[in-house]
């Protein structure tokens, strides 16, 4: 029976299997017992700094055992927990403290510095860098609604000022039981996770696996590929979830088609489109097991979803929408479009955010009327095509749409163009401020180890394959990856940036 508060799944899993291991991390390990103590503990040493049900707290922890600790301690105090990448800088953390007003901000030692600098700028927050300090005492705690506020996620920024997306318990919830069941999700699974915690891809699997009684294991990153390779077989993991940039540089690894991943039954993708030839790579680096893609975005989490059966027919799609939801397109004007036809993603469900938090402009701009006078739809702000079998294929976002000579170019048509060239791991285009074009194409390229990409090679290729203004107008090769945001995105600001440099 589903629950509709993570707090209570803590507390069944402790009751049922107390002794069983929840997470691995590079540092120890936990049972579900024990998470299930030291979250409890959090909780009452929070509400002895008064925190009431409602109130916020700002999580800057990097991904480890003190993570998940406080995710469950601030939910079963009834409060709504706030993840925060910690590689934030100061002034960045003081400007979302700023717009959250947290009344608690929970971090480790060596972030104190930095985050006590940063609630100052504030005032009124409380700053706790042990999460281990004992209780005083432990009184009983009404669990909360499933109408209360359970989160506030702060999306990456990459188009402006990051915006808080409130989510109830209901919404995280409703979408952890949806992903749980189209993954098959249960207690035998191993699940690596190498996503951070504040960004909601690697979130959710923390909340799936304590829901399920499954294993986590818990990485601060992925810093070393060689180490995840080992982590997959020693571990025995069964579930990996990973965003473009992770597969590609798996699958660039020397030798690992010969490697064999026995207990691997499934791997994900979402954060970005998987570029097709990503696809196939993927599919012949792991033959045994299967390969799900996903799309989703913060004011929703997960939204559609490609079953593995359809991966190999349909690689550059992502499937229908999850269950319990529907999706639609929409041309500016509001119109339904039908199959071929590129417009606006609207997306409708118990997953849909409840707004931005103390932004109700944006939040206008986002939630639109619905079917009924109480409810209220997503607009995606993302471009999607339906192809005649009802399956949605992603274009690219509105804002990264390139206007040259007075068409529209959508950047991943040209990125899949530049994904067949031989010799070419990584590719992204974006579109630069040109007097005579309006904008113009530029592609950044990485090279396949070992080799060399030249620039006129790779535009004179692109010209065999692309329509003459989709063509980059200049190719820059980066000698090792393209910059990346904290959520292991394509950093196209940054991009734009050194095309202009």
């Amino acid at each position: 029976m589903s629950r509709w508060t993570f707090a209570e799944d803590l507390a069944a899993a402790a009751v049922h299997h107390p002794d069983r291991t929840a997470i691995v991390t590079p540092d120890g390990s936990i049972s579900f017992g024990e998470l299930d103590e030291r979250a409890s503990n959090l909780a009452h040493v929070l509400i002895e700094r008064g925190i009431e049900r409602g109130d916020r707290v700002a999580t800057i922890l990097p991904n480890g055992i003190d993570a998940a600790v406080a995710v469950y301690g601030v939910l079963r105090a009834g409060a709504a927990f706030s993840p925060i990448n910690p590689s934030i800088k100061r002034d960045r953390l003081g400007q979302l403290l700023t717009n959250l007003r947290p009344k608690v901000a929970l971090c480790d030692p060596e972030r104190a510095e930095t985050v006590t600098a940063a609630a100052e700028q504030v005032g009124g927050v409380t700053v706790l860098s042990s999460l281990d300090e004992p209780a005083s005492e432990r009184q009983p705690i009404a669990p909360p609604l499933e109408v209360d506020l359970a989160a506030i996620i702060y999306t990456s920024g990459s188009t402006g000022v990051a915006k808080g997306v409130t989510l109830s318990h209901r919404n995280m919830s409703f979408v952890a039981d949806s992903i749980i069941a189209y993954l098959d999700l249960d207690d035998e699974d191993r699940v690596l996770c190498v996503l951070p915690l504040s960004f909601n891809y690697g979130l959710y699997h923390l909340l799936m696996c304590v829901r399920v009684g499954a294993l986590l294991v818990l990485e601060p990153g992925f810093g070393f590929p060689g180490r995840i390779v080992k982590l997959l077989q020693d571990e025995r993991i069964t579930l990996f979830p990973a965003v473009p940039t992770i597969h590609q540089a798996l699958v660039g690894l020397n030798g690992l088609r010969e490697r064999s991943f026995p207990d691997l039954r499934l791997l994900t993708n979402a954060g970005a489109a998987l570029p097709e030839a990503t696809v196939t790579a993927v599919r012949e680096t792991f033959p045994d097991a299967s390969l799900l893609l996903m799309y989703g975005l913060t004011e929703a989490t997960r939204v559609a979803f490609l079953p593995p059966e359809l991966v190999d027919a349909k690689p550059t799609t992502v499937g229908n929408p999850i269950p319990g939801t529907e999706m639609w397109i929409e041309d500016e004007d509001g119109r339904v479009l039908g199959s071929g036809e590129v417009g606006e993603l609207i997306v409708r469900g118990p997953h849909v955010m409840q707004g931005y938090w103390n932004d109700p402009e944006g939040t206008a701009e986002k939630l639109r009327p619905g079917r009924w006078p109480w409810e209220r739809v997503l607009a995606t702000n993302d471009l999607f095509r339906m192809d005649v079998d009802g399956h949605f294929s992603f274009v690219g976002r509105r804002d990264d749409v390139i206007k040259s000579r007075g068409e529209k170019i959508a950047p991943r048509e040209v990125e899949e163009a530049l994904y067949l060239l031989p010799g070419v791991h990584e590719a992204a285009v974006v579109g630069v401020p040109d007097k005579l074009l309006g904008e113009a194409v530029h592609a950044h390229v990485v090279a396949v180890e070992g080799t060399t990409l030249d620039p006129n090679t790779v535009r004179r290729l692109c010209a065999e394959r692309l329509e003459e203004h989709k063509v980059p107008r200049r190719v820059l090769v980066h000698e090792q990856s393209l910059p990346r945001t904290a959520n292991g995105k394509v950093d196209r600001a940054a991009l734009v940036r050194a095309s202009t440099e």
